[in-house]
């Protein structure tokens, strides 16, 4: 896990697309703002690993296939071969 220290109003950005910006901070809670393509879907933590009812199995699939997509480096990211 990177950790990375940013003040209220910065931000860092992931890629060239998805820039996490920390928007306010106070005692309890630290509020942020995500901009990312709408391809790209973005969960809070404990809605992502709740256990999903039945109807709900196959959208979490596709979310999985997505991010799993997401993970594996495109073709030309690969190390050219001899």
């Amino acid at each position: 896990m990177l950790v990375l220290t940013r003040k209220s109003q910065q931000s860092i950005m992931i890629g060239d697309d998805i820039e996490v910006s920390v928007l306010a901070v106070d005692a309890h809670s630290v509020r942020i703002g995500i901009r990312a393509p709408r391809r790209i879907p973005v969960f809070r933590n404990e809605i992502y690993t709740a256990p999903a009812p039945a109807a709900d199995v196959s959208a979490r699939a596709e979310v999985d296939g997505v991010l799993a997509r997401l993970r594996r480096p495109a073709a030309s990211e690969l190390p050219a071969r001899a």
